[in-house]
């Protein structure tokens, strides 16, 4: 057996802890919480916080409810606004300044359920039913599938009983290319009707006429000139008037 002592392993002494200073410190920071008073909770605190957590365990169920439910109906309102988005830009669009609407459209039904439209550069509502305009158009829908427009310098507009009231150079334009100016006319939007007593100057596939008044119904598709007229005929002879005339007294 060798019997050479052995040598204990080398050791830093940078690395060795105060032992003792620690377990010292350690006992003072025992003694000091020890010695530091505790405030028991009272019977109204326990009472006071129990009811806290009863009200959380509603209150946070339902807020995750109203989350849940936002979420399902969001869909449902953005659909709502997309539908709606023409109708909430064209109300953008109007200015009410001292009860004068600006760039107004009113929109109805002829008793054939056909649409027609009424847009004004200013409207002043004037009472529960009527409403004056300024550069009003009016766009119609007639019979035969076809359209007519007419506007003029100002208008009244009776909304309840759908009549139109034009004056100042009153333009009728219709899609078969007959284009009519008149100083006045009358609309009944419900009926399908335009008259007008004044001259009126037509021009149109068929040449051009000069009448004392003219009346269209758009439901019978008949478009009449009335009083003394003047026409002239253009070279083609297959053209042919827009309409029969009453009271013909016509010239070449």
């Amino acid at each position: 057996m060798n019997d050479t002592p052995r040598t204990p392993p080398p050791r830093r002494d940078d690395f060795q802890r105060d032992s003792e200073a620690q377990a010292a410190h350690r006992r003072a920071l025992l003694d000091h919480q020890n010695e530091r008073p505790r405030n028991l909770p009272t019977k109204a605190s326990l009472h006071t916080r129990r009811k806290r957590l009863d009200m959380a365990k509603w209150v946070l169920p339902c807020v995750a409810i109203l989350m849940l439910g936002s979420i399902a109906v969001w869909p449902e309102v953005a659909r709502w606004v997309n539908v709606n988005q023409a109708v909430l830009k064209e109300m953008e669009e109007m200015r009410v300044q001292n009860g004068t609407l600006e760039d107004a459209v009113y929109r109805g039904l002829d008793n054939s359920n056909r649409p027609y439209m009424i847009t004004a550069k200013f409207a002043n509502q004037r009472d529960q039913d009527r409403i004056d305009l300024v550069d009003p158009v009016a766009d119609l829908h007639l019979t035969s599938g076809g359209w007519a427009q007419i506007r003029a310098d100002s208008g009244v507009y009776m909304q309840h009983e759908q009549t139109l009231n034009l004056r100042g150079h009153v333009v009728l334009y219709r899609d078969d290319g007959t284009l009519m100016n008149s100083p006045t006319a009358d609309l009944d939007l419900h009926a399908g009707i335009i008259a007008s007593s004044d001259w009126a100057h037509a021009e149109g596939p068929f040449g051009k006429l000069d009448a004392q008044g003219y009346f269209l119904d758009q439901h019978a598709g008949l478009l009449e000139f009335t009083g003394p007229e003047r026409i002239v005929r253009n070279n083609d002879q297959n053209d042919t008037l827009p309409t029969r005339r009453k009271d013909e007294t016509s010239s070449p």
